[in-house]
């Protein structure tokens, strides 16, 4: 499997070619258990961000979410009305299932305040 500018360059080399000729190519394809073959797409493709500098980031690590996510820190009321926060969210605090809160409004903004059983 071709990495970094050597994938680079084949991708350029080989021009107007069909995705599937492109990633075969490239060495992206692997052996089915039947015998088939299986072209790696997704491994391809973030090889090519890689190779072009875009990094995807590293699971685990703070401030990030599900599959390499940078959290944007706003929430979107749904269209039921409800206001989710997600899950990376209450990660980074600790927070656990049964965890209470307080609602406390003001002008266009909304606190969550944990009660006292939930400081315990």
């Amino acid at each position: 499997m071709l990495t970094g500018s050597d994938l680079l360059a084949k991708v350029k080399e080989l021009g107007e070619v069909s995705k599937s000729d492109l990633v075969r190519a490239c060495g992206y394809v692997s052996t089915k258990k039947d015998g088939g073959e299986r072209l790696n797409f997704t491994a391809f493709y973030e090889a090519l961000l890689e190779a072009k500098g875009v990094n995807l980031g590293e699971s685990g690590v703070a401030g990030i979410g599900k599959g390499g996510r940078k959290l944007s820190y706003i929430a979107t009321v749904q269209g039921n009305g409800n206001l989710l926060i997600g899950k990376a969210y209450t990660a980074l605090l600790d927070l656990k299932a049964g965890d209470e809160f307080k609602i406390k409004l003001g002008k266009k903004q909304i606190r969550l305040l944990p009660t006292e059983e939930s400081k315990k």
